[in-house]
């Protein structure tokens, strides 16, 4: 299998195809805007400035420190079945003593140190999951999670951000399944082997320079072969086969037996009805975007560009410290809201879509969010108010753009004992998520804008009257002629009326005392019918509801 170092080296071309070759890629000859090139496996043709591959690289270089000797370095860097009089023996030295800080060993890149070097998710939006190569159980996956070699990373609804060990990105599509074949480091050498088959889906990868001549990025789909050595490119796999568009850089991209260099600008698929054949592709040009302000703090803002004849075009957000997707949509208009952005860095990038789905080439613009929030206008209840209710809708009005607010109620004026609150939402009113017990409390609207600046509106009092809740006869006991009556408890009740009657809707009513406990016995007339019902009672004006009443009744 081809390797990065092939990428770099080319066959001998004669001087008229050596100018062909450049003048295409320059851009001197004639070439139609979305012009498909064909190339044939075997052909020899390398149009576009493609070039053959050859074999892999086998050493990698290492230039000895001031202090270092020979056999510390072989300890350090080799296998333990690589010893270090192999390593002078290949490097044709008779004395490893001879040589000294600045001179250079050459060593085999397999006969190097290698241990796992896990990646790490970055950021995911939506839907995703984990299937585990150790344990093969499948989760769902979350920010910050590990990457173990042989993990499969499947995404539905969702986008994930991927980090490898180099700093690189790999930021997968929804409906993609992902497998990491290969995560490795070779010890301190600062080299890295990464491997990665795509079975279905996109993925859009930055891969940073790779210096070392043995560090490997290889991305697999059922039907082709991407390396790269440091270069942003996108790489989707289907049921027809396997489409490429390299943005940056350039990608040694096709079957296994026929890789080819794809430079920036272009696009390359290998059909699976048609495995013979490289179709090569120049992609549609950037868009060209209206400036943005390098800072807004007014949402929501527009981004448009000028019409490049395309039918729809494709819209990134990415957080820029981080690059990781934010949000993905496309249009066919030639501009997009921007709203609902929290405070931070951003990079959008714009690109036209061909029919097939092909993105072209993507313009980019940077720009910051810099939301600060403004304190809400309350409108009701109003100062001191008193209400029944205990759970009053409280409304307010915002001062600013794009907005979120919660209300919080508290015991006391400086809000450190909270009892409740209502969920953050883009409303201009709330209520609790509890009820509110009768007293007096403090409340407030907190507005937050951009996920970090938070404001806070002035303090009102409020009272409570409420009503205790209805209190329910749990038994009655029968003893000769005397009826004990048992009822619930209520925490907030100061004593409990009761009401005895002979008609169940108590419009008359026969006795009526208040009550200390949660029983009382009452003296009947047998073969009558009474009903008994009570209330909770407080000190304060708070009062309670009268329970279902209960029928009584002595033989």
């Amino acid at each position: 299998m081809p390797s990065f170092v092939s990428m770099t080296r080319r066959h001998r071309l004669s001087p008229v195809r050596l100018t062909l070759a450049l003048l295409l890629v320059a851009g001197l000859l004639p070439a139609p805007s979305l012009a498909e090139l064909t190339i044939a496996r075997g052909s020899g043709s390398s149009g576009v400035g493609l070039s053959q591959p050859v074999g892999d690289p086998s050493d990698w270089t290492y230039t000895l420190k001031s202090g270092e000797s020979f056999g510390q370095v072989a300890r350090e860097l080799l296998k333990s079945s690589a010893s270090a009089d192999r390593l002078a023996s290949y490097n044709g030295l008779r004395s490893p003593s001879t040589i000294s800080a600045g001179d250079q060993i050459r060593i085999p890149v397999a006969w190097l140190k290698q241990q796992p070097e896990p990646a790490r998710v970055q950021g995911v939006s939506g839907h995703a999951r984990i299937r585990s190569a150790g344990t093969g159980t499948v989760r769902r996956l979350t920010d910050g999670q590990q990457i173990l070699a042989g993990d499969t990373v499947v995404t539905h609804d969702g986008m994930v951000t991927v980090e490898l060990a180099d700093g690189s990105t790999i930021r997968i599509n929804p409906g993609s399944s992902v497998v990491f074949n290969r995560l490795t480091r070779y010890g301190r050498t600062g080299m890295t082997d990464t491997r990665v088959r795509l079975e279905r889906g996109g993925v859009s990868n930055r891969i940073k320079p790779m210096i070392e001549e043995g560090a490997r990025f290889e991305i697999e789909t059922p039907s082709a072969i991407a390396a790269v050595r440091g270069t942003a490119f996108a790489l989707q796999a289907d049921g027809n086969g396997s489409h490429l568009q390299v943005t940056e850089g350039r990608v040694a991209f096709g079957p296994p037996d026929d890789i080819r260099e794809i430079p920036a600008g272009y696009g390359a698929s290998v059909n699976r009805s048609t495995p013979k054949e490289l179709r090569i592709l120049r992609l549609p040009p950037a868009p060209k975007p209206q400036p943005l302000p390098e800072t807004i703090s007014n949402m929501p803002t527009e981004l448009a560009w000028q019409s490049t004849g395309a039918g729809r075009y494709r819209v990134d957000i990415l957080d820029e410290n981080t690059g990781h997707w934010v949000r993905r949509e496309q249009t066919g208009n030639t501009r997009v809201n921007l709203g609902g952005l929290a405070n931070g860095k951003y990079q959008v990038q714009v690109a036209s879509l061909m029919e097939d789905g092909t993105s072209g080439m993507p313009a980019s613009v940077a720009f910051q969010v810099d939301l600060a929030a403004r304190a809400a206008e309350l409108l009701e209840p109003a100062d001191k108010a008193e209400v029944d209710n205990d759970q009053p809708r409280f409304r307010w009005r915002y001062q600013g753009d794009s907005e979120k607010a919660r209300v919080e109620i508290a015991n006391d004026s400086s809000f450190t004992d909270v009892v409740a609150s209502s969920d953050w939402g883009g409303e201009e009113s709330a209520t609790p998520n509890k009820s509110l017990k009768p007293g007096q409390y403090h409340w407030r609207v907190v507005t937050e804008a951009g996920g970090n600046s938070v404001a806070t509106s002035e303090t009102r009092t409020l009272t409570v009257n409420g009503t205790l809740p209805p209190v329910r006869v749990i038994s009655a006991n029968y003893i000769d002629r005397q009826v004990r009556v048992f009822w619930e408890s209520n925490e907030d009740a100061s004593g409990y009326l009761l009401q005895l009657s002979e008609d169940p809707s108590f419009e008359d009513v026969i006795k009526e005392a208040t009550v200390d406990n949660t029983t009382a016995a009452l003296r009947l007339i047998p073969g009558r019918r009474y009903f008994v019902r009570l209330r909770a009672v407080t000190e304060g004006p708070t009062v309670g509801r009268w329970g279902p009443g209960r029928e009584l009744y002595v033989e």
